[in-house]
């Protein structure tokens, strides 16, 4: 009786790799006309094995002689597929290097879309979740779901659209919701101080560990507010700055060594 190899820690590493990879480019396959060229592979294999078993040597030496070749036709037939499937796991963050640059991407869409609001003096209130969930206050408004992106922010805080009033709440590097009701800060001595805006702004940071991005309609000037405190009149770079000291990472400024570059401007460069 053969007996079967011990099932080691490496053994037992190999394997789970393994099907997380099968795994990931299957669920890419599925639904694709790449699909039935797998269906088509098997029936070829299924023709072999028979041929073995019946003694079919002639259609047993076409087969042997086009195995050889099927590697490289695969890539060829499925470069998109695989393609796509290295991006997905590149989304994952797996390494810790993908969820940065993910992490960046959606920071510099928000980062652009602030400095147009400001120009225009536009309101609007950007709340993103760290460790706490939102989802109490993610329900309150309308469920989106989607990329975040400056065109998509800039068209909720329009000021005729219908989702301007209340704010946006990113989670997981997505726009969860928007027109979302906030609390509003307890603090009295915020009531005479400060609008509505700002003040839902830091009443959600006193409620959880989020980071609330605030661009006020009548100056234009943009605030963060953490913890339950708030600064105002800040520069986009030190918007940035705030948003990677609190969800960790580094600012754009400090991973690319340019000083005192506008934000802006190193996103519109080509």
């Amino acid at each position: 009786m053969t007996h079967l190899p011990k099932l080691t820690p490496v053994a037992a590493i190999d394997i789970f790799v393994t099907a997380v990879l099968i795994y990931q480019f299957l669920s890419i396959l599925r639904g694709r006309r790449a699909a039935n060229v797998l269906v088509g592979l098997g029936v070829l294999l299924a023709l072999y094995l028979a041929a073995l078993a019946a003694n079919l040597e002639l259609l047993r030496a076409v087969l042997q002689t086009l195995a050889p070749y099927t590697p490289l036709g695969l890539i060829l037939m499925f470069q998109q597929e695989i393609r796509r499937m290295l991006a997905r796991m590149g989304q994952q963050g797996w390494t810790g290097f993908g969820a940065r640059l993910k992490r960046r991407e959606f920071v510099e869409e928000i980062l652009l879309a602030m400095d147009a609001l400001s120009k225009t003096k536009t309101g609007a209130l950007i709340v993103i979740e760290k460790d706490i969930g939102l989802r109490t206050f993610v329900e309150s408004g309308v469920a989106l779901d989607a990329v975040v992106s400056r065109d998509i922010l800039l068209a909720v805080f329009f000021p005729k659209a219908a989702l301007h009033d209340g704010a946006v709440i990113v989670q997981n590097d997505r726009i969860a919701a928007a027109a979302c009701f906030l609390p509003l800060s307890g603090n009295p001595a915020l009531a005479s101080t400060m609008g509505t805006r700002h003040r839902a702004g830091i009443g959600v940071t006193e409620e959880s560990d989020c980071i609330a991005l605030i661009v006020s309609e009548e100056t234009g000037q943009l605030s963060v507010a953490v913890a339950g405190e708030i600064e105002r009149d800040l520069t986009l770079a030190d918007v940035d700055a705030r948003i990677a000291a609190h969800l960790g990472g580094k600012a754009r400024e400090a991973e690319e060594g340019e000083g005192d570059t506008d934000p802006v401007e190193r996103l519109e460069r080509p």
